[in-house]
């Protein structure tokens, strides 16, 4: 564990973005990131899928960027203006694939990135993934990455506990659908409450088994996406669901210094964080989840992974990498 803490102004977005239009949600970042520093934030976190959120609808795959793009440019020269620390993530193309790849932007101008290790439902369509610590030297500390349900595994848990001094991490967490029926809504009532009940929980039970200050940054609003009934084939269901949760910041021990629930809509939250490892409140247990997920829960999950990797196989990778090679080639062309 750490022997001293310092202190940090930290703040969190909460973000109501268009999916597949990089250009306008860059624009409303960079405000809310202005608006965050002129308060004193010295660590800033935007959520994951910062650059498009991600409904599983065709326009998301513009959203794919190559390594070096315009918005890595913009949360660098942010970071740089406002002498703070930016983290948030956007689906990167690398080499044959495709990443939900965090970066933590430092204001000397060093980049930090880890690449989310398991795709979440849906969110198998658009890119794989990926392996490495998320463990990063910083010059205000240790600071580790982790993504949306990363949260709730167990797994991540044990590759950053006596590690980080802080954990920086953002959600694109969703719920049931509104538009199925009565019967549905009836059926699955519980299912619904208990997974909003996780999404607000998640930093909290994260940081007690982690023992660093958590910051989650998340997305809000509701949206209209398809969603995929049967593995390879292109059979869907209208499916409008809005985001849960909270953007929140949370001590080492849990406590919620300050949240946003995703129904108040965008804004930025802001605490004083004590910056530094301490012991663990609760243990890691053997357990692939650290909460224990209903089986609709996990049933839904392993259904959308099954089908979402099918499409990603078929189509989706090379969407997304075509996309990338078509930004980055418009790019070159504007700076010959």
């Amino acid at each position: 564990m750490s022997e001293a803490t310092q202190s940090i102004k930290a703040a969190a977005i909460q973000f109501e973005g268009v999916p597949g239009d990089v250009g306008e949600n860059l624009r409303r970042l960079d405000k809310m990131i202005a608006e965050a520093a002129s308060k004193g934030a010295k660590l800033i976190g935007v959520p994951e899928f910062a650059t498009s959120p991600l409904p599983f609808r065709t326009e998301v795959h513009q959203s794919v960027l190559a390594p070096k793009n315009a918005a890595v440019d913009m949360f660098k020269a942010a970071a740089k203006r406002y002498g703070c620390h930016i983290g948030g993530s956007m689906l990167i193309a690398e080499g044959d694939n495709i990443y939900n790849r965090y970066h933590l932007f430092e204001p000397n101008g060093q980049i930090h990135l880890h690449d989310k290790d398991l795709p979440t439902m849906w969110e198998n369509a658009f890119y794989g993934p990926g392996n490495d610590d998320g463990v990063f030297e910083t010059s205000i500390g240790r600071m580790g990455a982790a993504v949306c349900w990363e949260l709730i595994r167990n797994q991540t848990a044990r590759r950053l506990v006596g590690r980080v001094d802080v954990v920086m991490t953002g959600t694109h967490w969703w719920t049931l659908p509104r538009n199925w029926g009565s019967l549905v809504d009836r059926a699955f009532g519980p299912l619904t409450q208990y997974n909003r009940y996780l999404s607000e929980n998640a930093p909290t039970e994260f940081a007690r088994r982690v023992g660093a200050p958590v910051l989650q940054a998340s997305h809000c609003g509701s949206f209209r996406t398809d969603f995929m009934l049967i593995p390879g084939m292109a059979v869907t269901a209208p499916y409008d669901t809005h985001y849960v949760g909270a953007t929140q910041i949370v001590d080492a021990q849990g406590r919620v210094l300050a949240s946003r629930n995703t129904a108040q809509g965008a804004g930025i939250v802001f605490a004083d964080i004590e910056i530094g490892a301490q012991q663990p409140a609760e243990p890691i247990d053997e357990a692939f989840w650290i909460p224990k997920l209903p089986l609709a829960l996990r049933t839904y999950w392993h259904q959308q992974n099954i089908c979402a990797k099918s499409y990603y196989r078929r189509i989706g990778r090379e969407a997304g990498l075509e996309a990338a090679r078509s930004i980055q080639g418009q790019q070159v062309g504007v700076n010959q």
